[in-house]
């Protein structure tokens, strides 16, 4: 079964084919499980089961490395892997490009640190001790992307030990400096142990109620005053509190002529709604009757951007695939804010479709039900459910006709027609596998297509152009003239610096069997390249090195005659250049460029060329 996966292997890393070598076998192995893991929805994360995938993943990029293969293979050994259970796994062959895709960007952003990572790993155990200690361990998990199983699998075959507990104290320090950075909320502070807010919002838009609390900072006091800021706890409220990605309501709390200006609504315990805002005018005691009234135009629009939230889920699954998962969400009254698990960018014609499939779900204006069941209910009616969550005993189920089924806690427009108009204005990747999608919905869609239609208009006037129609084929006749321009002025700059560098060679130091021309001229790559040919074409035994900084960073081209490359090569001369000004490079004995990045070493550099071309000489 796993001889033609050991032979693949074998073929992408370069390493001689045997049914015994340990690595072939590991990286065999691994491709079965990675594939079978991405064919059924997982993809490589930070957390949960994506984190399990990733840690694999690394363990056969590792393998291969041990094995060789500096550049990317893994992914390579897909279609050899569906070759042999395609017809048995029927999954394997129609995801086979996304499991590839998945598995090529997790190699590549793996590769970039693993040799660097190895480096620091084989240093520190090259030095004489029998365990590892645990900042190194943390430095490769937290720096370079080593989970710590995999290193742990590295010291077992030098038979050294880790040292696990100095791991765990870094990972501890580092949890408590995350904590210590994040804003949290004055609820964080709130010494509350008073009764469990009874929320209504999901029926009324107002409530008479009681306030039962009063704080001040994180204070419990008896009354705010007028123009005092604090956090007011009700009985009853409508006020929803941030929840799921929903933003808290914002409103008044009003008693007579005093007034309290509601700016968020947050859970200062699990049950316990508190309003965060301040008094405009008045004052609040701990047991007044007050009246609380929501923003209803900002509860609206919270409301629509939420719900279509649910549609677009549904259909992201739809058009990307059933691997697309919720990261994190964001729907307040300006935005719907959704962060998914896909490998890439979404396309123009995906967001086009995705787009189109919601908005017909709008228009056929569907009836939004809400139902309290049992969780066994509810995954016997398919609503979806976000691995990882922790749901109760009883759950509340959103459907929107046949469009979407899911559990949620937030508020919701009453039809699916309520919500106007959806339209995607962003998508981008925000971390590895994860990609941000922000819509909009209702007025502001309409006010975004009313400022498209105006940017177009102003465009229009500005290329001259006579409709709409006419924009495209001005703004492309206008990117090539300036692209031609540049090919010009180019042009004319590389024949100024030929003609400039053409008096170099005047100066050129005498060595006996070379002349050596080291400078640093004003010039970018391509020109220095220009320059270095035209002088040693018109010397026999010239040993040109030039270097130009251009934005700080140096560019480096090296040149010598042909006659003279048995004794002087280019890219040797460049490479000792390079390594002065902190960079590499090389290329053929007669000419050869190189880059760097170290500015302030160019001078130091350029004299030391001297004694270089004499000792080869």
């Amino acid at each position: 079964l796993f001889q033609d996966l050991l032979k693949a292997v074998a073929r992408e890393t370069g390493a001689p084919f045997s049914m015994d070598e340990p690595s072939l076998k590991v990286v065999a192995d691994h491709i079965r499980s990675c594939s079978f893991l991405i064919a059924d929805g997982v993809m490589p994360s930070n957390e949960g089961r994506g984190y399990v995938l990733r840690r694999i993943i690394r363990r056969a990029v590792r393998h291969g490395y041990k094995l060789g293969q500096k550049q990317a293979f893994f992914y390579k050994l897909v279609p050899d892997l569906v070759k042999a259970m395609g017809d048995a796994y029927p999954e394997l062959k129609e995801k086979q490009a996304q499991i590839e895709e998945a598995l090529k960007n997790e190699e590549s952003r793996f590769a970039q640190t693993l040799e660097t990572g190895m480096a620091l790993l084989e240093n520190a155990l090259t030095k004489g001790s029998n365990k590892l200690d645990g900042e190194i361990i943390f430095k490769l998990y937290d720096t370079y992307g080593f989970p710590y199983d995999l290193t742990a699998d590295i010291c077992r075959e030098r038979n050294i030990d880790l040292d696990e507990e100095g791991f765990n104290r870094e990972m501890e320090a580092q949890r408590a400096r995350a904590r210590a950075a994040q804003n949290f909320k004055a609820n964080a502070q709130l010494d509350y142990t008073g009764a469990d807010t009874e929320f209504t919002g999901y029926e009324k838009r107002s409530q008479d109620t009681k306030i039962i609390a009063l704080y001040k900072g994180s204070e419990a006091v008896d009354e705010l005053q007028a123009g005092e800021a604090g956090v007011v706890v009700l009985e009853q409220t409508p006020f929803y509190a941030e929840s799921g990605g929903q933003v808290g309501d914002v409103g008044f709390i009003v008693s007579g002529e005093n007034r309290f200006r509601v700016e968020d609504t947050q859970k200062i315990k699990a049950a316990v709604h508190g309003q965060f805002g301040a008094v405009v005018s008045g004052r609040l005691k701990v047991g007044d009757a007050v009246s609380a009234e929501i923003d209803n135009d900002i509860r609206d629009s919270i409301m629509r951007n939420h719900s279509v939230t649910h549609l677009m889920h549904k259909t992201l699954r739809d058009v990307l695939g059933t691997h697309v998962e919720q990261k994190g969400s964001l729907q307040n009254a300006e935005l719907t804010r959704f962060d998914i698990s896909h490998p890439q960018g979404i396309s123009a014609e995906e967001i086009a479709e995705v787009e189109r499939r919601v908005n017909a779900a709008i228009i056929a204006n569907v009836p939004v039900k809400v139902e309290t069941m049992s969780i066994e209910d509810a995954q016997k009616s398919g609503a979806m459910m976000l691995f990882g969550e922790k749901y109760g005993d009883f759950v509340r189920v959103i459907t929107m006709g046949d469009y979407s089924t899911e559990l949620c806690g937030g508020t919701h427009v009453a039809r699916t027609g309520d919500i106007g108009f959806f339209k995607i204005i962003s998508e981008g990747g925000i971390a590895a596998g994860i990609r941000r999608v922000e819509a909009i919905t209702g007025l502001a869609a309409l006010a975004w297509a009313q400022n498209q239609e105006s940017l177009m208009k102003n465009i229009i006037a500005e290329v001259k152009a006579q409709t709409e129609k006419d924009v495209l084929a001005k703004i492309q006749a206008n990117a090539a003239n300036t692209k031609a321009l540049e090919k010009e002025l180019a042009k004319a700059k590389a024949e100024l610096a030929v003609h400039a560098g053409a008096k170099l060679l005047d100066n050129a130091k005498d060595l006996g069997a070379a002349k050596l021309v080291a400078a640093q001229i004003e010039a970018n790559a391509a020109a220095l390249r220009e320059i270095v040919t035209d002088l040693t074409g018109k010397s026999d035994n010239a040993v040109i090195l030039l270097a130009a900084v251009n934005d700080g960073k140096v560019s480096l081209c090296a040149g010598v005659s042909k006659p003279l490359t048995n004794k002087v090569k280019a890219g040797d001369l460049v490479k000792f250049a390079a390594e002065q000004v902190g960079g590499k490079g090389g290329g053929r004995p007669d000419l050869a460029q190189a880059g760097g990045t170290d500015a302030s070493q160019v001078g130091t550099m350029l004299d030391s060329a001297e004694g270089w071309v004499r000792e080869k000489l």
